[in-house]
């Protein structure tokens, strides 16, 4: 997103366009960052997996008599996604089975963006400035900060973990890549979204029933309300990324969508009244800047 000439009066066209997107991004989010502690009910991987998937699926269900079909042409990216995102809960689920959120979390979640910018700029071909790139390091700089608790020590470091929160990170930038071609040619970002949730639902049920059926299914049912719910705040949320993507670069909206770490920090310092370190706000001042440099972009 390009910086508008100065000019007086009202903004132009495509000036507001880049705030709409900008700042629904952003809110996009909150909500992730609302359904992540809305989930958090202490059930394991798998079971909360497998809730926001039933949630999600249920909710995108009810709208898609709303939203019609999406176009042909997205229908193989769609499909893609949805397999893609099958391996990005396997390996999720199998990172904090083996490691610590402290470790896995900044892993995932921060090298996700420098690999989706990378990855669009080859073969999608967008284009970043040095303001854009400069933007996503300083602003990924903070997210891995936050994720760390502020550089909590870990009394070791598991490989195994490592490496399925790597497969992690590959498995985000795979999907974000994916969604945001499919989202362009599917005509119809919000059919497009819905049908992909639908998707999730579809093979996630079976693969989980079939690791741990016996388990699964009795854990969940206390928790089914706050799946419900999660899978309403999961729809808008990654909905509205895979609509900013039709309209401002991939490696932004993937980029922007991290700063979901801030808003749970937020929550957690003023909702779980857990302190306010130092460090957390060094990191906020980090993605902040990040922030402002990405709109400059």
């Amino acid at each position: 997103m390009r910086a508008p000439a100065p000019s007086c009066g009202r903004p132009p066209p495509a000036a507001e366009v880049e705030n709409l997107v900008f700042l629904s991004v952003l809110f996009a989010a909150l909500c992730h960052a609302g359904w992540n502690a809305l989930i958090k009910v202490g059930l394991d991987p798998l079971s909360t997996t497998m809730l926001i998937s039933i949630g999600s699926g249920a909710v995108a269900l009810v709208f898609l008599p709303l939203t019609g079909m999406p176009a042909w042409d997205a229908w193989p990216w769609l499909i893609a996604s949805v397999v893609i995102h099958l391996f990005y809960f396997a390996a999720l689920i199998e990172a904090y089975r083996s490691g610590d959120l402290g470790q896995v979390y900044p892993i995932a979640r921060g090298s996700a963006p420098l690999m989706t910018a990378t990855a669009a700029t080859f073969f999608v071909g967008e284009k970043l400035s040095l303001i854009g790139w400069a933007g996503i390091v300083v602003l990924v700089a903070g997210v891995f900060l936050l994720s760390a608790r502020g550089g909590r020590e870990l009394t070791r470091i598991d490989r195994r973990a490592v490496g399925f929160a790597l497969i992690t990170a590959l498995t985000i930038c795979a999907y974000s890549v994916v969604d945001g071609i499919g989202a362009r040619l599917s005509a119809n970002p919000n059919a497009y979204s819905l049908w992909l949730f639908v998707g999730i639902a579809f093979v996630m049920v079976p693969y989980a029933l079939l690791r741990d059926g016996r388990d699964v299914i009795p854990a969940m049912r206390t928790y089914w309300r706050r799946g419900f719910a999660g899978g309403a705040l999961q729809v808008l949320s990654y909905g509205i990324a895979i609509w900013a993507m039709t309209l401002a670069p991939i490696a932004i909206v993937a980029t922007l969508r991290e700063t979901s770490v801030l808003f749970g920090a937020v929550i957690a310092v003023v909702v779980l009244k857990e302190p306010l370190r130092a460090v957390r706000i060094a990191a906020a001042l980090l993605i902040v800047c990040g922030l402002v440099l990405i709109r400059l972009q």
